[in-house]
């Protein structure tokens, strides 16, 4: 993967846009504007013009629920005050790569590219975490009889502790000992 050192907009930057939605990584319609350096209303203008580019798997539009969680999320601004009127609209990868032959301008295309690669490395970095954990699955149960001293101690370490913990303090049934608490005979057996 060939990668410019002086890239438009950071490869970091771009990862904590991607929003995980309905099981998709998607990115939100004002994210990409500002990435691609336009207003959200022509961004949506253009994909407006061209819905037939746009499938569902490409695009769609949050929820009424889905608008709610990310509005308290990221503190997006509520409709009655001055925010969106609609809900926003996601894109897919699939549907950025698509945002780049209707938004037609260098800015565009460079910051499309960028993104891409973004997602791609997404997708690589979830398979080795995938691939990682296959491997530590075959291990465990490779070696489980040879170091499952071992395993058991760790899964003692993990577990939540058995007895309760000592109150500290008086319970309700209990008299405080003290000055003003009742004395006590010296009782001898």
């Amino acid at each position: 993967m060939i990668e410019s050192k002086t890239a438009l907009v950071p490869v970091e930057r771009i990862q904590k846009l991607v929003l995980l939605i309905r099981g998709q990584k998607v990115m939100l319609d004002a994210d990409l504007a500002a990435l691609y350096g336009v207003t959200t209303g022509r961004l949506n203008e253009q994909v407006k013009r061209n819905l037939e580019r746009f499938p569902l798997d490409f695009m769609f539009q949050l929820t009424d629920e889905e608008s709610v969680v990310l509005r308290s999320q990221f503190a997006i601004s509520n409709r009655g005050r001055g925010g969106r009127r609609y809900h926003p609209y996601v894109f897919t990868e699939h549907g950025v790569a698509m945002l780049s032959s209707v938004l037609n301008s260098p800015r565009a295309i460079q910051v499309n590219i960028e993104i891409m690669r973004t997602f791609a490395r997404l997708r690589e970095m979830l398979a080795s975490h995938r691939v990682l954990a296959q491997k530590l699955a075959k291990l465990e149960n490779k070696y489980d009889a040879q170091f499952k001293v071992v395993f058991d101690a760790i899964k003692q370490l993990m577990a939540p502790p058995s007895k309760p913990a000592r109150r500290i303090g008086f319970g309700g049934d209990e008299v405080p000992m003290g000055k003003k608490g009742p004395k006590q005979k010296l009782v001898k057996e």
